[in-house]
């Protein structure tokens, strides 16, 4: 019994403690409650973002604001480039008969660099007979006869290129013309009109370099008269510079012997290796946009026009070959040289883009600009930008068009907002 009623006890007791402890939580509203330890505020990202200066701020921090706009910015892709001479551009000028050479008069010996033109006068070769003398000897009679004969197989020779050649361009126009008769027929493909197109200015090339061969070798005029020949004029067969010298003024020398060679780079080839599968999305059309391969642009723009040319590849790096052709007055480029092709890819050229000055970078690499909403309010959104070109970058996602965005002052603006600045 004493038991039961000391139990009955304890639990009065824990009774009467647990009903203080609930006063003590929950007070009557007549009590003041406990102050919180911390108070959160619920807002939106944008009023987060949300700046607004006095007149005097927006003058002291120099802003100046853009709109966004819709401008032509084609979507470009840089591939490494060769710039190669053209067929034709470079002829070696060989010795016609055996000889010694002579200079013109009043000249000076062509030097490596020397810019000539053509039809200029730039060595004689006096044929090996004896000038001295009236009558000439049975073993320069025969030397002379060589001579003769070495003259007209050459002028044979130069004669059976050119008709060969001119053979080759009236295929290559036959061969077009069946071509664009079946794409009109809807029978074939423009990839075969194209590659007719480039057969025929090939056979064209290769008849100019045969003719000015021909006219070369037609010049050479051997007169014997009273025992002598007169010295034979070599000019310059094309407008360019000498590239190259095998022979001196003075030296003796054998028929067919190379005399120097004469190169015109007033026009360039780029050769432009391309992945087999980025071919697709180029546009073949455009012009190539040229720079350096340090991706530095010049003061003036240089474009290279697309020409058809017979395909070439690199098997080994998968690629093909595609071929510009760039006018080089001022003597900029060089055969051999390797540049940066900047080729247009298809697609809407008409983008909508911002000022690249007005785009800020954080610690994240997020891309931001500061939306001007009235006179003194700004608000930072974020942007991304798809490439930039001239000082504009498009926008894959961003303002609408009109939209203004801070510029100059982008930079303290971001200082005021997140308090570094002064």
């Amino acid at each position: 019994m004493w038991k039961n009623l000391l139990m009955v006890t304890l639990l009065t007791a824990l009774s009467l403690v647990w009903l203080f402890r609930s006063a003590d939580r929950h007070p009557s509203g007549t009590k003041k409650s406990a102050a919180l330890p911390a108070k959160a505020t619920i807002v939106s990202e944008s009023q987060l973002n949300t700046i607004e200066l006095a007149p005097a701020a927006v003058k002291r921090l120099g802003l100046e604001t853009v709109a966004v706009q819709m401008r032509s910015m084609p979507r470009v892709r840089p591939y490494g480039g060769d710039i190669v001479l053209p067929t034709g551009a470079s002829v070696i000028v060989a010795a016609p008969l055996t000889g010694t050479l002579q200079l013109p008069a009043d000249r000076a010996f062509p030097l490596i660099g020397q810019r000539v033109t053509e039809k200029q006068p730039l060595l004689e070769l006096l044929p090996m007979l004896s000038p001295e003398r009236s009558v000439l000897t049975p073993a320069e009679r025969i030397r002379f006869a060589e001579a003769r004969n070495t003259v007209a197989q050459a002028r044979i020779d130069a004669e059976g290129l050119v008709q060969q050649a001119q053979v080759q361009v009236e295929a290559a126009q036959i061969a077009l013309a069946r071509a664009e008769r079946l794409l009109r027929d809807q029978a074939g493909t423009i990839r075969a009109v194209d590659e007719a197109k480039a057969q025929q200015l090939l056979a064209e090339k290769t008849l100019q370099a045969s003719m000015t061969r021909k006219k070369l070798v037609d010049a050479i005029n051997l007169d014997e008269a009273a025992g002598t020949l007169k010295p034979l004029t070599i000019p310059s067969p094309l407008t360019g510079f000498v590239r190259t010298t095998q022979v001196r003024a003075g030296e003796m020398i054998a028929a067919g012997a190379p005399l120097f060679e004469i190169m015109n780079d007033d026009v360039l080839w780029v050769k432009v290796p391309v992945y087999v599968g980025d071919v697709d999305e180029l546009d073949k059309t455009q012009p190539a946009r040229l720079t350096q391969l340090d991706g530095l642009h010049t003061a003036e723009e240089v474009l290279a026009q697309p020409i058809d040319l017979p395909p070439t590849a690199v098997p080994l790096a998968s690629a093909v070959d595609i071929y510009y052709e760039l006018q080089n007055p001022k003597r900029e480029f060089g055969p051999g040289q390797r540049v940066t092709a900047h080729l247009t890819l298809k697609g809407n050229p008409e983008q909508r883009v911002l000022p690249w000055a007005a785009v800020i970078h954080d610690i994240y690499g997020s891309q931001w600009v500061y939306e001007q909403l009235a006179e003194g309010k700004f608000v930072r959104r974020r942007v991304e930008v798809g490439w930039v070109r001239d000082g504009w970058g498009t926008l894959v996602r961003g303002p609408a068009t009109g939209t203004k965005l801070v510029t100059a002052g982008a930079a303290e603006l971001a200082g005021t907002e997140f308090g570094f600045a002064k």
